[in-house]
């Protein structure tokens, strides 16, 4: 194979510390396979600091993120918030077990090491569209709330989630994301309603954990397994709680309709779909807007299978054509 034109392509390769220490030997066949298609440069960050000075000073080069969900997420949100995003395409080879990954799945990018690195370099940027909230958190594949606390509790309206069986580095981290930390005492409050308390992993101790320490995230294995979808048998009992939803400021349904679950995903020309299901009705209420607030007591919701609150309001906005994702042609 011969030595790849610097003129042709030129790669920033951000290779997160978790998918070094889960699977080491994926990450060096996807390096290996884009160093021979391609001019690259390899960062091993060790925080997220380190992320954000390499993609400030990338120049001309594509950013590449070799690990899961989450470092894919980070290095969006970094774009995103350095108002680069819609003009970066990005790449991701996806190392980590299933639900780690299941969100690059989703999204259509191949798991296997060679097929994501070959990608990367033959494949084609598409535009997508995706969901911005008001405290600068991004959304790519969807949300729905309550968020829960393994990931299995958002029945068939859940925009992403676990897709397979759970194993190290497989549960999602509760994350803070930028938003108003407040009691969520009143959460699910009223006849009929249960609370988010009991969620487990819901507690406030999750969200100190940081996304890039390898430890914090390969030591809920042993709770992932005991939680995730590999618990035989299981089926999630949906609470209830009260809020507001706001589609483009019509209103959907108020506080004095308890709704069990509320999903919002990207769909096409730049809408969002959202679907609310209250305690009595038998179908969801669905309906499409560019704008949608949630508001009320104090509420979790789970976006991109990460867990984010409590807040007591958030409102997210479609973008059409947000950003662009490298996929296979």
């Amino acid at each position: 194979m011969s030595a790849p034109d610097p003129g042709e392509q030129a790669l920033l390769v951000v290779i997160d510390p978790v998918a070094r220490r889960v699977d080491g030997e994926s990450v060096r066949i996807a390096r290996d396979v884009l160093r021979g298609g391609a001019a690259t440069k390899i960062c091993l960050p060790e925080g997220p600091e380190e992320v954000e000075r390499a993609l400030a000073r990338r120049g001309r080069r594509r950013p590449v993120v070799i690990g899961d969900d989450r470092a894919l997420l980070h290095v969006v949100t970094v774009l995103h918030r350095r108002r680069e995003l819609a003009d970066v395409p990005v790449s991701v080879v996806p190392v980590g077990p299933l639900p780690a990954v299941s969100l690059a799945r989703t999204l259509g990018v191949p798991l296997g090491p060679v097929a994501a690195a070959r990608a990367v370099l033959d494949g084609m940027e598409r535009p997508l569209d995706l969901l911005v909230d008001d405290s600068g958190g991004v959304v790519l594949g969807g949300l729905w709330i309550p968020g829960g606390g393994d990931g299995t509790g958002g029945g068939p309206d859940a925009p992403v989630g676990p897709a397979g069986p759970a194993g190290p580095n497989g549960s999602a981290e509760a994350d803070e994301g930028g938003a108003e930390a407040v009691d969520p005492a009143g959460a699910g409050s009223g006849p009929g309603c249960a609370t988010a308390e009991g969620v487990p992993g819901g507690g406030s101790g999750e969200g100190h954990q940081p996304w890039w320490s390898p430890a914090a995230r390969t030591a809920r294995s042993a709770l992932t397994l005991l939680t995730g979808p590999a618990a035989a048998g299981r089926v999630p009992v949906p609470g209830c709680t009260r809020l507001r939803v706001e589609a483009d400021g019509e209103l959907v349904t108020d506080l004095d309709r308890p709704v069990t679950r509320v999903s919002l995903t990207a769909a096409d020309g730049g809408l969002a779909e959202l679907a609310v299901h209250t305690h009595e009705a038998g179908h969801p209420l669905r309906s499409r807007a560019r704008r949608v607030t949630v508001s009320g007591s104090a509420f979790r919701y789970r976006a991109d299978n990460v867990l984010a609150g409590p807040v007591r309001r958030r409102t997210w906005t479609a973008v059409p054509g947000g950003w662009r994702l490298t996929l296979p042609r």
